[in-house]
């Protein structure tokens, strides 16, 4: 069975103000004490945290897991534990994609983001979003290149499923997903043309870091890749999710895409031939709509409702949800999503409710760490 994992950003902010936070160099050096000590370490790093672009944000990486119960225990416990490190140094986390107030970011240290900062002025000083990408284990670059020629017209459901950033610098951005429309304001952010083959892929790399806009294979935003560290098939494209059965949800519909894929593959099923601007026209959509709105179905790129548009997604991948044991599990998020709705309609209700988003925010945060 492939393997999954999950990475995901958190934002770092103040419990009370719900205002960003840019701590995140203090968050992880309470991290490295806490492991420090820890038997069989010897010294070495032994924590699941990184930094990112800015210092309002952490993130972190689950282990490879085959069982989705196991990934959803890994994610609640490597929250928690982000909590307990964010305390250390004032601050809470809320998996957020977006801050909701406004925030003028601060980026972090270090040669490369100091050259980001430089090479893209506002797109980088502006960039503080929060994503969720998941891992799929794939045999070889040809079978993971094969499955990216394959999965493109799905993607743009999972950022709607997964939408949790309708506020941007205090404003209601209109949008489900407004992370996917600052996003993509990176040049290498977005839906691909067909590689045909893993060669193929490799070459088009090449050129990009060849033209010296890009410093490294990490700045090819791809929405889904090949992962540059490991053998996997990593899709990009999802906000970080405010529930944490949520992400999980994601990785066992994207873990059975790309066995769907590389099935179809091995069969000699050729990808579906829809051009790159009607990939962009239906990721738009996505983030415009989320599941409040019409999306553009997978498979006619037409017009359809959310509910149908996930249902497209759900056949499509069914055969191998079973075979992975994944269906019910499945099954059951969606009608609870699709019921409750994602994090930008919870961030909404909350808000027409009577919270300002201050306390929108602290709501966030503790809804971050429930299991």
């Amino acid at each position: 069975m492939r393997s999954v994992g999950v990475e995901e950003e958190l934002l770092l902010v103040d419990a009370g103000s719900g205002a960003p936070l840019a701590v995140s160099g203090a968050v992880l050096a309470a991290a490295e004490r806490s492991t420090w000590q820890r038997p069989g370490t010897h010294g070495r790093r032994d924590h699941e945290f990184e930094k990112e672009l800015q210092k309002e944000q952490l993130e972190f990486a689950t282990k490879p897991v085959t069982e989705m119960g196991e990934l959803q225990e890994e994610i609640v416990r490597i929250r928690r534990e982000a909590a307990h490190h964010a305390a250390s140094a004032g601050a809470v986390v809320a998996a957020v994609a977006t801050s909701l107030l406004p925030v003028k970011p601060s980026l972090n240290v270090g040669r490369r983001y100091r050259w980001m900062g430089e090479q893209f002025g506002l797109t980088a000083q502006e960039q503080l979003t929060c994503g969720c990408h998941v891992h799929v284990s794939v045999a070889s670059d040809d079978e993971g290149v094969a499955v990216l020629d394959r999965i493109r017209p799905w993607l743009a459901v999972l950022t709607a499923m997964s939408a949790n950033s309708p506020f941007w610098q205090g404003e209601d951005s209109g949008y489900g997903s407004y992370r996917s429309r600052v996003w993509n304001r990176w040049p290498s952010a977005g839906p691909v043309d067909i590689f045909g083959s893993a060669d193929r892929y490799h070459e088009q790399i090449r050129a990009m870091l060849d033209t010296g806009v890009l410093r490294d294979e990490g700045m090819v935003y791809f929405d889904a890749r090949l992962s540059a560290t490991y053998p996997t098939v990593e899709v990009r494209v999802a906000d970080v999710c405010l529930d944490v059965t949520t992400p999980v949800l994601l990785a066992a519909l994207i873990r059975g895409l790309v066995e769907t894929e590389a099935r179809a593959w091995q069969d000699g099923q050729p990808p579906a031939r829809i051009g790159t601007g009607l990939l962009r026209l239906a990721s738009w959509r996505a983030g415009r709509s989320g599941l409040d709105g019409p999306l553009l179905h997978p498979e006619t790129m037409r017009e359809t409702s959310a509910e149908d548009a996930v249902e497209a997604l759900y056949r499509h991948v069914r055969q191998a949800l079973e075979d992975h044991g994944d269906d019910e599990r499945v099954r059951e998020g969606i009608a609870h999503l699709l019921e409750r709705g994602n994090g930008a309609r919870t961030q909404r209700r909350l808000h027409a409710d009577g919270h300002d988003l201050a306390s929108v925010v602290t709501r966030c945060a503790e809804m971050t760490v429930k299991p």
